[in-house]
């Protein structure tokens, strides 16, 4: 029923004494202002100035806005000042979520990249796998989801409504096989999973186990996994142990290092395709495009890279 000009109208009649000094300080005609006052009258339903010859005066109905328009405008112009910052990326925050493998190579080229250029806007970090991430997405507890598929499985599955995401892709990320420095195969210069039939295996998380599981029964076989461990930096330990081989991701590779391991490129070529997961709404809030851009530019560097394990 209240609206920000009919407060302004009431706030100002009431400083001035008069419609004319009113319109003069508003820079209105005096018919506006009239107009104006009857308007919110007609939709208050009660008298709010009560004229008399050419002076007026407020009723109690209208002392009343009168008394509350000031911290009413006030709080209206802060929140418009407010609002025009993030607009404007000089103020604004996104929640990120990422798998942990781009938590050391993608993520932090990303948010350096944002904090150089946008030094107002905080970026929140995360680390979660895909099936958590994407919930946390869909649930709005995060505003980015950096997720991965591997070749032939779908990004989302289940509960996760992939229809209500935009996704955008930043990198394909080559699968290899690492195995002991004093492996049999550790000259080849390339493998095939058939070649891997009797092997212990080290897995990883529960998409990289689904993965695992997928190449070798392709090839023919059931894999034995010995161990099973979230941490890459612990596969390559186990690996560089003795205990059996793992398929690691370059994203990892980039950053990890054993000197006990060595690694070798998997014939044919295994991939995960790594995306950037917002919703349609969200990536038209200026800091979460930013954002977004920030995370293309870094994918670029990253796929320069050269696995350093």
């Amino acid at each position: 029923m209240i609206d920000a000009a009919g407060l302004r109208v009431i706030r100002a009649i009431a400083d001035e004494g008069s419609f004319t000094a009113a319109a003069t300080s508003l820079g209105y005609s005096q018919p506006a202002i009239s107009q104006m006052v009857r308007r919110l009258e007609d939709r208050i339903g009660t008298v709010l100035v009560e004229r008399l010859g050419r002076s007026v005066r407020l009723t109690e109905a209208g002392a009343v806005l009168a008394r509350h328009a000031g911290p009413v405008l006030s709080a209206l112009e802060a929140a418009e000042s407010e609002v025009a910052a993030i607009a404007g990326l000089r103020a604004g925050r996104v929640r990120l979520m990422a798998f942990p493998s781009s938590s050391s190579t993608l993520v932090p080229h990303a948010l350096a990249m944002v904090r150089k250029a946008y030094p107002d806007v905080e970026v929140t970090f995360t680390e979660a796998e895909p099936p958590e991430s994407l919930a946390a997405l869909r649930a709005g507890e995060c505003d980015i989801a950096v997720a991965f598929a591997y070749d032939g499985a779908p990004l989302a599955r289940g509960e996760d409504d992939i229809e209500a995401f935009q996704s955008r892709k930043l990198l394909d990320d080559e699968v290899r096989l690492v195995v002991p420095s004093d492996h049999r195969l550790a000259g080849a210069a390339s493998v095939r999973m058939t070649d891997m039939v009797d092997e212990q295996w080290i897995a990883g998380c529960p998409r990289c186990r689904g993965h695992l599981l997928s190449l070798a029964e392709r090839a023919g076989f059931s894999p034995s996994v010995s161990f099973e461990t979230e941490d890459y930096v612990a596969v390559l330990g186990f690996v560089a142990a003795g205990l059996g081989v793992a398929l690691v991701p370059d994203l990892i590779l980039h950053s990890a290092h054993n000197d006990g391991v060595t690694i070798l490129p998997i014939k044919p070529t295994p991939r995960r395709t790594v995306y950037a997961v917002t919703t349609p709404d969200l990536t038209r809030v200026p800091a979460v495009a930013a954002t977004l851009e920030a995370l293309c530019a870094a994918s670029t560097s990253v796929r320069s890279a050269t696995p350093v394990a």
